[in-house]
């Protein structure tokens, strides 16, 4: 009988909603949606983010100006004791999906060798 991968997909998807890293992350989230202007400035944030990646998808050119105001906002972010604890679970969330995405990729890499340029 062949596996159905994505019942796994799903079964991964229950268990990474189960796990500490992500409910830290939610507490996080929360904690920074329950105060209005730390909400607000996470937005913000966020927002100018998603602009410069979109921006960098489509080769746009991004300007001094926009780059000024994108390191103005994250500092500002950092300072925040919310916003800096949402950002380091995120950080450890994004971590578990890497290596998970490692584990599911070895079959792959195993065929065709690393999937990563050799300097």
């Amino acid at each position: 009988m062949k596996a159905n991968m994505y019942d796994y997909a799903y079964e991964l998807e229950k268990a990474l909603r189960s796990s500490a890293e992500f409910g830290k992350l939610k507490d996080m989230y929360q904690e920074v949606n329950e105060d209005e202007s730390t909400k607000n400035m996470f937005h913000q944030f966020r927002e100018i983010q998603m602009k410069l990646q979109e921006k960098q998808i489509t080769n746009q050119e991004i300007t001094e100006e926009e780059v000024l105001k994108a390191q103005q906002s994250a500092a500002l972010v950092q300072q925040n004791e919310k916003i800096g604890k949402l950002m380091e679970a995120e950080q450890r969330m994004s971590m578990m999906i890497n290596e998970l995405n490692k584990i599911i990729m070895k079959p792959l890499e195993e065929l065709y060798g690393p999937l990563t340029e050799q300097e």
